[in-house]
């Protein structure tokens, strides 16, 4: 068991049948029913976060500020986390005000590559 400081309490109201379950599970597997709810939590967020979808979902969460950066990180990962960061600064940063360039101007300074798409 981890130490106190590492848990926090929590009281939710669960069907009568499932909390049988969890009791008759933890006897057989000589644990309690807070180490099975546990696992049975844990299972399910990392089944949870494993799945695209999901993935997809929080991150527009965050995009719409309906979840902090704390969150996203704790539910997708810390390297897909920061580039949702970025992604969403970007989106909310002012685009640039470039006009076009004017006819006859080489934006490339004459350093072109061309790509044979056969290759």
């Amino acid at each position: 068991m981890v130490a106190d400081s590492e848990h926090k309490r929590v009281h939710f109201r669960s069907p009568a049948d499932l909390v049988g379950q969890a009791d008759a599970l933890a006897e057989i597997e000589g644990t309690d029913r807070t180490d099975v709810i546990i696992e049975a939590l844990r299972e399910y967020i990392a089944d949870a976060t494993d799945d695209e979808r999901f993935r997809h979902d929080i991150t527009e969460a965050y995009y719409d500020g309906q979840i902090g950066y704390d969150r996203l990180e704790a539910l997708v990962g810390t390297e897909r986390a920061r580039t949702a960061k970025l992604l969403k600064r970007d989106l909310d940063s002012e685009p640039l005000d470039l006009s076009a360039p004017e006819d006859g101007v080489d934006i490339y300074d004459g350093e072109t590559a061309t790509v044979d798409p056969e290759d």
